[in-house]
């Protein structure tokens, strides 16, 4: 007991430290994500931004060359590996390309949550996206998407640190159920905190601060945008939660939105044929 309230005594010390920071995601991936969010893609400005990313070109076409995708002809242009592969697979590519850089670790407890992070991260940024493409809400789409994988950054900069703290105590052992209480209760003041620190527009982070409180500025209408995504993974079962009782269309975000059935399962439809975010659809533990 001790050495636990030792490890979260150093884990709170250094969350509050100004050294805490983590890498921007890629802006690359970013973009063509968003792109992959509208109705038609524009496949020249996908293939675009994938040549100007050496790691990603070498990924589309190895995976379109690979003895799952590959023809008579080996595929040797981006062009062709986008033609061949399609979008869906697309965008797998560039979500497993953010998630191995920065959703990862070598410790294999932190890796799962991570990785159920990620998905969680990942779905209500596109959820909050086609809200946003499909609602006409006064939110940006690009800014709902970007506010739905923030959401969370708290939890990920948490997990990092406690990773580092495991590697300082070696015989300490933390157990997935108070990692998972500690960055629930924790994630929202340090994540932002945290985009403060990295100077990110004042809308982000608000959304990590305000995203779980029971009275919140229903005015702010990204906020109760990205509120809304995450009740939607939660009841989908996308990340840490499922929860299949839940009545979206009856929760106080959707009916301030005016969320239709039919805008509803268009963002249902995506999730559910989204290789990238439903792999990892399970429940480890309880954390919101």
């Amino acid at each position: 007991m001790k050495s636990q309230e030792k490890f979260l005594a150093q884990l709170n010390k250094s969350l509050e430290s100004e050294q805490g920071t983590l890498p921007i995601f890629s802006a690359v991936s970013l973009q063509i994500q968003l792109e992959l969010i509208k109705d038609q893609p524009d496949i020249r400005a996908i293939e675009k931004l994938i040549v100007e990313d050496q790691s990603l070109s070498s990924s589309v076409l190895r995976r379109a060359n690979s003895v799952w995708y590959c023809g008579l002809v080996d595929t040797t242009t981006v062009r062709s590996a986008i033609v061949r592969l399609g979008m869906a697979e697309i965008m797998q590519i560039v979500s497993n390309d953010i998630n191995n850089k920065l959703f990862s670790s070598k410790d294999d407890q932190i890796d799962v949550i991570m990785k159920q992070l990620w998905q969680h991260s990942v779905g209500c940024a596109f959820s909050a996206g086609i809200l946003a493409n499909v609602m006409h809400c006064g939110v940006v789409r690009e800014e709902a998407f970007t506010a739905g994988l923030f959401h969370d950054i708290g939890k990920l900069l948490i997990l990092k640190v406690i990773e580092e703290k495991k590697k300082s105590y070696k015989v300490l052992e933390v157990s997935t159920e108070l990692l998972l209480t500690t960055i629930a209760a924790m994630h929202a003041k340090h994540g932002y905190r945290l985009m403060d620190r990295m100077k990110l527009p004042k809308m982000y982070a608000v959304v990590a601060r305000d995203h779980h409180l029971k009275k919140y500025d229903q005015e702010n209408a990204l906020l109760t945008l990205v509120r809304l995504a995450n009740t939607i993974c939660h009841q989908m079962g996308i990340g840490f939660i499922h929860n299949p009782t839940i009545d979206v269309l009856s929760t106080e975000e959707a009916i301030a939105l005016k969320l239709t059935e039919p805008n509803l399962d268009k963002v249902r439809h995506f999730l559910l044929n989204s290789p990238s975010i439903m792999e990892l659809s399970g429940t480890p533990g309880g954390i919101r």
